[in-house]
């Protein structure tokens, strides 16, 4: 394979979009696909070459990169007798970047696997703003060969690949990840609101807080309060970000996880719980610091 690539890009919402256009500012020859006309188009915009499904996209690629909204979507576009695994030719290389559940992603290795083309599931961390910036973490797990042949292709869209382990392993690390980020937001959601009711400022609290023991991400790059960190979501009135909704799935597959393998999740589960609630409105397409109004209009004012 050269330097430059033929790519299908299948799945190209608020993630996908941002990186297709990456690739093409790389230099490779994206193909994009999307069900959305509207998103389908923008890629159109951003250099890609719009394909009529996911197939034509995919003919004569040397690389496919999924970016779908769940297992169901990954494992319907790839298996079965008109999945893309029927039709890819033998040393294909297939990067899914979506978050799907664990146990779906090693089903998505095996028939890989048994159609003879090297595969890597890489979910990403760094939201709508690290997709764009090309800024991304991908959390990689498939075979050293399949990593290395991923390598150049994920470099165009991220900054920082870290090579997990076998088939499956970038979404174990994903959903870890991500369910210690929703319990340390609403951590960081309640201190706040405790501070601001102790009488304390925002800026306050935030100095304190991300200077010493209870320094985070949650606190130092995406604070639950506007005002303090100027690239956080909350300076832009909770405009994802990473949405609540986002959040919650995630959250859900943790909790699949853990029940599956029997392991103790009581801070997980209570996060999700709250979660729920918080996406039981329109607050589902907001970021998900925005817990912290929550918690806020939960709270009497003092007399």
């Amino acid at each position: 394979m050269s330097d430059t690539f033929e790519i299908a890009f299948i799945g190209v919402g608020h993630m996908g979009g941002p990186m297709a256009a990456n690739l093409v500012k790389a230099g490779h020859t994206v193909r994009a696909f999307d069900l959305s006309v509207e998103l389908l188009d923008a890629a159109a915009a951003h250099g890609a070459t719009a394909a009529t499904s996911a197939a034509q996209a995919a003919e004569g690629a040397d690389v496919v990169v999924t970016s779908l909204p769940g297992g169901a979507a990954v494992l319907g576009v790839y298996m079965g007798d008109q999945g893309l695994f029927a039709s890819l030719p033998a040393g294909t290389l297939v990067i899914d970047c979506s978050t799907i559940d664990v146990f779906e992603s090693r089903t998505f290795h095996e028939a890989a696997a048994a159609a003879g083309v090297l595969a890597v599931d890489a979910p990403v961390s760094g939201g709508v703003v690290g997709a764009e910036a090309g800024t991304l973490t991908f959390m990689v797990g498939g075979t050293e060969e399949a990593f290395a042949r991923a390598t150049p292709v994920l470099e165009a869209m991220g900054r920082k690949l870290v090579h997990c382990g076998e088939p499956g392993s970038g979404q174990a690390a994903k959903l870890c990840n991500n369910m210690l980020l929703a319990i340390s937001m609403v951590g960081a959601a309640e201190a706040f609101a405790l501070a601001k009711q102790l009488g304390l400022s925002d800026q306050a609290f935030f100095d304190v807080a991300s200077t010493s023991s209870g320094s985070c991400w949650a606190v130092n790059v995406n604070a639950p309060v506007p005002g303090v960190v100027e690239t956080s979501a909350a300076n832009n009135d909770y405009r994802p970000g990473f949405a609540v909704a986002l959040m919650q799935k995630d959250l859900r597959l943790a909790q699949a996880a853990a029940d599956a393998t029997h392991v103790s999740n009581e801070l997980g589960r209570h996060a999700l719980e709250i979660y729920e609630r918080f996406a039981a409105d329109e607050a589902a397409t907001t970021d998900f610091s925005g817990v912290y109004n929550k918690i806020v209009a939960a709270t009497p004012t003092p007399a």
